[in-house]
C-alpha cells in the first residue's frame, strides 16, 4: 500500500504548471496503485480542471493528495481560483456549452471521470473543484 501523500500545493499560472499537474497527479496514481484505466482517467479530469483554472479562472492553484474513506484509498485534487465565477453551475456542466470556443466537453467530462466531483462557484468570488478517483 502507498504511504500516505503529504498534502502538494501547486500553482497553476502558465501552461508548463498544466503538464506539472498532469505529472504529479499521474504519480500519486501510480503510488497508490490505480489501473491504468483509472490513472488515465483521473490526470484526464486534472488535467482539464487545471487548463480551465488557468483560461476561465486567470490562473489558481490545485492542492493533490490521497485520501482515505470508507475503507478505501483514493487521489483527491481541489483546484481553486480568484477568477470571474461561473455563473450557471448547471449550464456549464453540460455537454456542449462552451465560453471558449471549445467542444464543451470540459467540466462535464470531468465529473464523468471523477468517482467525486463537486463545484462550488460565486460569481465574481471565483471557483473550487474537487475531485477523486478511488481505487478499484
Amino acid at each position: 500500500m502507498a504511504a500516505q501523500a503529504k498534502p502538494e500545493r501547486l500553482a497553476i499560472r502558465a501552461s508548463e504548471d498544466v503538464v506539472a499537474v498532469r505529472q504529479y497527479v499521474r504519480k500519486l496514481a501510480l503510488d497508490l496503485g490505480l489501473s491504468l484505466v483509472d490513472q488515465t482517467k483521473v490526470v484526464t479530469a486534472a488535467s482539464e480542471l487545471a487548463r480551465n483554472t488557468l483560461i476561465h479562472g486567470r490562473g489558481g492553484s490545485v492542492t493533490v493528495d490521497i485520501v482515505e474513506g470508507a475503507g478505501r484509498r483514493g487521489v483527491r485534487a481541489i483546484f481553486e481560483d480568484h477568477g470571474p465565477g461561473i455563473p450557471d453551475i448547471d449550464r456549464a456542466l453540460q455537454d456542449g456549452f462552451t465560453t471558449a470556443g471549445g467542444l464543451g466537453l470540459g467540466l462535464g467530462g470531468a465529473k464523468r471521470l471523477s468517482n467525486g466531483f463537486t463545484l462550488e462557484s460565486k460569481p465574481g468570488q471565483g471557483t473550487r473543484i474537487t475531485i477523486v478517483r478511488w481505487k478499484a
